[in-house]
């Protein structure tokens, strides 16, 4: 909070008509920086909130207020983020983007194909059809996308784990760990 004391000269001091003023101006000026600081994270796409429609509107990402925060948040830093020559390392970027995990780009030039594999968690991502359609709008039209999701099979939990293995497994991956 502001001390708007500070700027007066002593004499002011005693007055309690003065006191009252000053006490009055510096909540209102306190509530005027709070809207301010507010109004700074909106340009922050890792701190806005209210403002996340604006960013959405500026990248042609259709409003949902029903997604989740962080949701929109990644799909907004993947549009930034697709702009330019499709490269593996951008595709890489776009997908993690969303998935905020590891994706391995394989590049498969001979079948026309670009393979999307998510290694650091277990099953399939929530927000899978945001990222298909993100790297649709970046992958040329001609290649084909093939996504491949890492499970935990029943063979690998009979061939090499016990049962403490197995539970620090699961919640590591399904916790989102590596």
């Amino acid at each position: 909070m502001v001390d708007l004391f500070q700027y007066l000269p002593n004499y002011y001091d005693n007055i309690r008509e003065v006191q009252e003023l000053i006490s009055a101006e510096e909540e209102e000026i306190g509530l005027l920086q709070n809207d301010i600081d507010e109004l700074l994270e909106q340009f922050h796409i890792d701190t806005a909130t209210w403002g996340l429609s604006y960013w959405e509107g500026i990248c042609g990402i259709p409003v949902d207020e029903s997604k989740p925060i962080d949701h929109r948040r990644s799909v907004i830093k993947s549009k930034l983020r697709g702009i330019g020559t499709v490269t593996v390392e951008l595709v890489k970027n776009v997908a993690e983007a969303y998935y905020n995990g590891q994706v391995e780009v394989t590049e498969q030039p001979s079948i026309y194909t670009v393979k999307i594999q998510f290694v650091s968690k277990l099953g399939v991502p929530l927000n899978l059809a945001d990222i298909q359609n993100a790297l649709r709008e970046i992958i040329p039209a001609h290649l084909a996308i093939n996504f491949e999701f890492s499970y935990l099979l029943i063979r690998d939990i009979h061939n090499a784990m016990t049962l403490s293995q197995l539970q620090a497994t699961t919640l590591d991956k399904f916790a989102g760990g590596a």
